[in-house]
């Protein structure tokens, strides 16, 4: 099922969240701390409307145990009149197209069981030709033994699970497809990257709709929308455009925003204009210094490296009405309140 990607009457509170990146507890002291959870992990928000930026993923072991909650919340929130809204990042999609890069150890140790002996051992004799004449097409040398130790040592326990979960038709597939990449809720616009001055004239239904069919079929091309340097999921033009490697790197032969488009005060009034919104919030590049309002308050960027690997501040945004409203705080300091 297709999560709500519209929420057309303003929530009388929503509380948005950016990256956490692995860091459950991180994510936990943010929930209890913005009064979403109780003690036990079950939702208290009442009717407020949580939406979580994307790029639960990689880089932190426990992307797996803060999805399975988020998951459990959208059901209990829903009962209490609540809405959980969990937006595409692009560490998400990158799990779906194959790109580990950035996955942690524990993620993959996170889906072992006790038959993920077995499994390696099974995948690995029914693929062992073609396992091998890869290893011989690099080692002419490289022994049968050789070749089996390195495949099982590339595919630790629990991996060969976490590629499943990740497929379009696995658990996790399937909900990162039905989630949007771009959510409006009331005057609000809310998207992982942003959304550039490209995409102003394409309706939030439809890059939703083109980026859920970009994770169904898993493609690479570079200019996809789940690729694209100047889409949702990596725009850094509203954040900064100092550096181009980024986007030169994902899109070969693309501009850069910083040269191609116009300055962020004028985009961002095409964009809100095109859309109806009053204000966009975003995540993906970390500001370690805090939640960052601008442009009158029509632009939020609340990616503050939340997660351990980042050591940034724990946060979220509070909006009320038309009342934006930062909190941040550095890890562990919140008065004690330990659950």
């Amino acid at each position: 099922m297709m999560t709500e990607p519209t929420i057309a009457a303003p929530p009388q509170r929503i509380v948005a969240v950016g990256d956490l990146h692995g860091d459950f507890e991180a994510w936990r002291e943010i929930a209890l701390r913005a009064r979403l959870i109780d003690g036990r992990n079950r939702w208290r928000g009442g009717s407020t409307v949580l939406v979580q930026l994307g790029d639960i993923t990689d880089r932190g072991p426990d992307s797996l145990k803060i999805i399975r909650h988020l998951m459990r919340l959208q059901g209990q929130a829903r009962r209490s009149g609540g809405r959980v809204v969990v937006v595409v990042g692009n560490h998400e999609a990158m799990n779906m197209t194959d790109d580990l890069r950035y996955v942690h150890p524990g993620e993959f140790a996170a889906f072992a069981n006790a038959g993920s002996d077995r499994l390696r051992r099974r995948v690995y004799e029914a693929n062992q030709a073609a396992i091998v004449a890869a290893h011989r097409a690099v080692a002419p040398a490289m022994s049968d033994a050789a070749i089996r130790s390195a495949w099982l040592a590339a595919n630790p326990p629990g991996k060969l699970e976490h590629r499943a979960a990740w497929s379009p038709s696995g658990a996790l597939g399937r909900w990162t497809i039905a989630n949007p990449a771009v959510a409006r809720i009331g005057d609000n616009l809310f998207v992982h990257g942003g959304v550039s001055v490209r995409y102003a004239g394409v309706r939030v239904d439809e890059i939703n709709r083109l980026t859920a069919a970009a994770l169904a079929s898993r493609t690479e091309a570079p200019t996809a929308i789940i690729h694209d340097p100047f889409g949702p999921l990596w725009y850094r033009g509203y954040a900064t455009r100092a550096s181009d490697s980024e986007a030169r790197a994902a899109a070969p032969g693309q501009a850069h925003p910083a040269t191609a488009y116009p300055p962020p005060e004028a985009e961002l009034a095409t964009v809100l204009r095109s859309t109806g919104a009053k204000r966009m919030v975003i995540a993906h590049t970390p500001n370690r210094a805090g939640i960052a309002i601008s442009h009158g308050g029509r632009l939020a960027l609340i990616d503050t490296g939340i997660s351990r690997y980042y050591g940034g501040k724990l946060s979220y945004l509070e909006i009320v009405g038309d009342r934006l409203v930062p909190h941040s705080w550095d890890r562990g300091s919140v008065g004690g309140r330990r659950p």
